[in-house]
């Protein structure tokens, strides 16, 4: 078997089984070189040509690369699924439950930014719970540094936003009856 081949169709796999997250360049590449498989060329050979035949897809979102399996990927994997070994395959299902809280809060909580017809910037902050959007919130900023520096701080400052977002727009009000 040709060992590009085995390098994509470990990647189809990986994408696979994170079900409702994406995985990162960084993710793939961790993966296949810790574990000795190959090297960053032939890892970007690989996912170049994944992309380029609609088994995966990309979204970048502040200059990170983000991949999804396509129901093509989806379609392959399943024709060829068993020529990857069962310890490849454990080793994966390994990284995954060690990484778990890793791959859970990069795709949870991100921010992105981009520059608008005004010359302004708009920042897009996300919480996800799974394929659930818990705050999608957009805002115009008048500086790429200031949209950098609001990205930058979202994934610590999220959660207290959110807390804070929910309790002043809940708040209870004492003359008032709970009519639910």
């Amino acid at each position: 078997m040709d060992a590009l081949f085995l390098y994509k169709l470990i990647i189809l796999y990986m994408l696979d089984r994170v079900n409702e997250y994406t995985l990162t360049n960084t993710q793939i590449t961790s993966f296949l070189m810790d574990h000795g498989y190959t090297n960053l060329f032939n890892i970007h050979e690989s996912l170049s040509e994944l992309i380029d035949k609609g088994f995966v897809s990309v979204n970048t979102i502040r200059d990170m690369h983000h991949y999804t399996i396509t129901d093509s990927g989806e379609e392959a994997l399943y024709y060829f699924e068993n020529t990857i070994s069962k310890p490849i395959k454990q080793e994966i299902l390994e990284y995954f439950q060690q990484e778990k809280i890793n791959l859970k809060n990069e795709n949870e909580v991100y921010a992105d930014y981009y520059g608008n017809e005004t010359g302004d910037f708009t920042v897009e902050c996300f919480i996800k719970d799974r394929h659930e959007t818990l705050v999608d919130l957009k805002m115009t900023v008048p500086s790429r540094s200031m949209a950098l520096s609001i990205c930058d701080r979202w994934r610590d400052k999220s959660k207290a936003f959110y807390e804070y977002m929910i309790q002043e727009l809940w708040e209870d009000d004492d003359n008032e009856e709970d009519n639910t």
